[in-house]
C-alpha cells in the first residue's frame, strides 16, 4: 500500500471511533504521511464567557490534527506532551482549519506543529505536540 493510502486508512480508522471529535463537528479535510488538516465550525456551545471560542475547543481541534498526522504511518502513537499559544480569538460561526505538519519522527517519538487558522486565513493558534510510539500497528493489514 502506498504511503498516501496508508495515511488515509489510518486517519479514517482512528476517526471512526473518535466520539470526542465527532461531537465537536470536526471533519478530516486531508491527510498524508506526517500531515493532516481538520476543520471545525465554532458553535454557540463552544463559546466562553468572553463571547469567543473556548481555548479547550481550539486545543481539541489541534490535538485531533496532531493525532491524525502522527498516526499516519499505521503505527500507534499517543500524545506525550502538547502546548498551545493563542494568537487571536476565534468567534461564533468561524470555520477553523488545523494543519498538522511533521517536524521530526524517530522510532520512539516525533514532534508535530499545528497551525489553526480562521476562514480569513488568519492565525488563531499554534500548537506543538510530541508523540510517543507504542510500536504496534493501528490497523491490521
Amino acid at each position: 500500500m502506498d504511503a498516501q493510502k496508508l495515511a488515509q486508512l489510518s486517519a479514517d480508522h482512528m476517526l471512526a471511533s473518535d466520539q470526542a471529535s465527532h461531537s465537536l463537528g470536526m471533519e478530516l479535510i486531508s491527510t498524508g504521511p506526517g500531515k493532516a488538516s481538520i476543520s471545525m465550525i465554532i458553535r454557540a456551545d463552544m463559546v466562553n464567557g468572553h463571547d469567543i471560542a473556548h481555548g479547550g475547543m481550539l486545543f481539541s481541534l489541534a490535538d485531533t490534527a496532531f493525532a491524525c498526522a502522527c498516526n499516519s504511518y499505521n503505527i500507534v502513537n499517543v500524545a506525550q506532551s502538547c502546548s498551545i499559544n493563542f494568537t487571536r480569538p476565534a468567534k461564533l460561526g468561524d470555520m477553523l482549519l488545523a494543519k498538522a505538519t511533521e517536524i521530526t519522527r524517530g522510532r520512539r517519538s516525533g514532534v508535530y506543529d499545528v497551525t489553526v487558522e480562521n476562514g480569513a486565513g488568519k492565525l488563531v493558534a499554534v500548537f506543538r505536540g510530541q508523540c510517543a510510539s507504542l510500536d504496534k500497528p493501528l490497523v491490521e493489514l
